[in-house]
């Protein structure tokens, strides 16, 4: 017995095999400094039928997947700021559309020329018009970008796309049930299921959610949990009327875009996006048929082109036309020069539906491989290669560019301290931060009752926990000069000072130790000060009273 025929017999072989490679492929890909969908695909075609043909259980792998894209379009919806939209002006609407408009119009016409028919090549066309908000952030982020004009434009005009995104999923949803009856009847049937997900929604967002949420976030735990539940439940919800359970997860995030927990809730999915979302991608890399697809590769080669050269110079024509400078729209454009994951579950719902055959999925697949991983460099080395087009670049700007002087975002980064830990400590040193300065502070605090009656009080407040590795990431540091962390405990406030290091936090900060152990073992730098609370109590307590009384006696030693 061979070891593929061992590994078809039991299901935990086999994934284990694909994990291990999974993180073989994804250390190569750091390596190469690729994002993680690239290397996942390139995992999926080795382990098909092409070479290793050691996926067995595919009904098990399908199912992970299809939670992945669940979280995937749960957490989308969880972090749709529209306000974000709205302080980006009308910049992030125009080049959003404007972007989705002429790469569909254009896409479309060369599907045309190369002889697809008409169906083919409107998916195609659509499927170029998105591009990757996960990576983008993550490379922005990595950056240092995402605060900047160029970032907040792109994460302005990427929220637009998955707006359309979602309401073309809607339309795919409703052709994919069309069975033959009336047109009519099927209009009203989606229009009714359409009015009652919204309304689902809405009542969860308004009455249920507010209510639930500060209960259920007494544990973590049980708070991720219960989110994760939602978005699978509202997805099952959303296929027995008729949707697809992506636009029912979406939904589910939408409701909870609110929350105070959101970021919490977010930060602590991302990992588990980021696993189920393998199994997404090594299905669809199993289920590709090099043989089939081979001939496409033209094809491929061509609208890969168009994507990373078109879409950067559409993005471009826009922004240079509402007075952006070359660099702002160079910078925010190429974020634009690659396809998305929702490419990928577009075209996957397009095979489901029957649309499209295995080949167009093939072809939009390898669009995207190709995209990603050439667009992954093109960012990584844009201000380099801005410097070698910049006069090239003085076509796409007006003789007078005037946008960058009169744009002003609206921001929270307004605070000079942010204090962790609102309890009695903390709690007493905002007190007298309101009762004698007008020092700007913002609090952040874990137990959910904490910040419900602080914002009651209305005092600014966020709820946060300082063991979560992505919170400072949320956190208006930009004017911060002083940092306290009234939570004791040396492990955790080591691995506190680590995270403000590698987000190049300059100002002071003060950390909580209860005893002198504490205090050596966290003393690590200059700019960091040690609060001993106790230690603070009995002096302050000696100073103001037993001074006084004891005056007449030789206190000292």
């Amino acid at each position: 017995m061979n070891w593929i025929a061992i590994l078809s017999e039991n299901s935990f072989y086999e994934f284990t095999v694909i994990l291990f490679l999974a993180a073989l492929f994804g250390a190569i890909g750091q390596l190469l400094k690729q994002p993680l969908i690239v290397m996942f695909i390139a995992l999926g075609i080795v382990v098909g039928p092409s070479y290793l043909d050691i996926v067995k259980s595919k009904e098990n792998i399908y199912l992970l997947a299809k939670i992945g894209i669940a979280v995937l379009l749960f957490i989308v919806g969880l972090k749709l700021d529209l306000r974000l939209i709205k302080s980006t002006g009308k910049i992030a609407l125009f080049t959003g559309l404007g972007q989705v408009f002429f790469t569909s119009a254009i896409g479309y016409l060369i599907g045309i020329s190369l002889g697809f028919s008409s169906l083919h090549s409107f998916y195609i066309a659509v499927a170029l018009t998105f591009s990757s908000t996960i990576i983008i952030v993550k490379l922005l982020s990595d950056k240092k970008e995402i605060d900047s004009l160029h970032g907040q434009i792109a994460i302005g005009f990427l929220i637009v796309q998955d707006l359309v995104v979602i309401m073309v999923m809607i339309v795919l949803s409703t052709l994919g049930r069309y069975d033959g009856s009336s047109m009519v009847w099927n209009i009203g049937k989606t229009l009714l299921s359409t009015f009652f997900m919204i309304s689902l929604t809405l009542v969860f967002m308004k009455w249920v959610i507010p209510r639930l949420s500060f209960f259920l976030a007494k544990s973590i735990e049980i708070l991720t949990l219960s989110a994760v539940a939602w978005a699978v439940t509202l997805a099952t919800i959303s296929e027995l009327i008729g949707f697809s359970g992506e636009v029912g997860a979406f939904l589910a995030g939408v409701s909870l875009a609110s929350s105070p927990f959101k970021d919490l809730i977010s930060s602590r999915l991302v990992s588990l996006r980021d696993f189920l979302l393998l199994f997404f991608f090594v299905n669809l890399g199993f289920g590709l048929n090099l043989s089939v697809i081979g001939a496409q590769i033209p094809a491929a080669i061509l609208f890969s082109l168009f994507v990373l050269i078109g879409n950067p110079i559409i993005v471009l024509i826009i922004m240079g036309r509402m007075g952006y400078r070359k660099r702002t729209s160079f910078l925010a454009g190429l974020t634009v020069a690659q396809i998305s994951e929702f490419s990928l579950i577009f075209a996957g719902m397009g095979l489901t539906i029957g649309h499209l055959t295995e080949e167009i999925v093939g072809l939009i697949t390898l669009v995207g491989l190709i995209t990603i991983a050439l667009s992954t460099y093109l960012i990584l080395y844009s201000h380099s290669i801005y410097g070698f087009l910049s006069p090239i670049l003085s076509i796409f700007e007006k003789k007078d560019p005037y946008r960058e002087d009169e744009f002003q975002f609206e921001t929270k980064n307004n605070f000079d301290l942010i204090i962790f830990g609102l309890g009695r400590f903390g709690g007493n040193i905002v007190r007298i931060l309101d009762k004698h300065t007008q020092i700007k502070y913002l609090g952040v605090d874990f137990d959910p009752q904490v910040v419900k009656d602080w914002q009651m009080a209305k005092k600014p407040i966020l709820y946060g926990d300082l063991e979560d590795p992505e919170m400072l990431e949320h956190l208006p540091l930009k004017k911060v000069k002083c940092i306290i962390n009234t939570i004791p405990g040396a492990d955790h406030s080591l691995g506190f000072l680590k995270q403000l290091e590698k987000i190049g936090f300059k100002g002071v900060v003060f950390l909580t130790a209860l005893n002198d152990r504490d205090k050596l073992f966290i003393k690590v730098a200059d700019n960091v000060k040690i609060l001993q609370p106790h230690e603070m109590a009995a002096s302050n307590f000696f100073n103001s009273f037993l001074s006084s009384i004891f005056k007449d006696l030789k206190l000292e030693k």
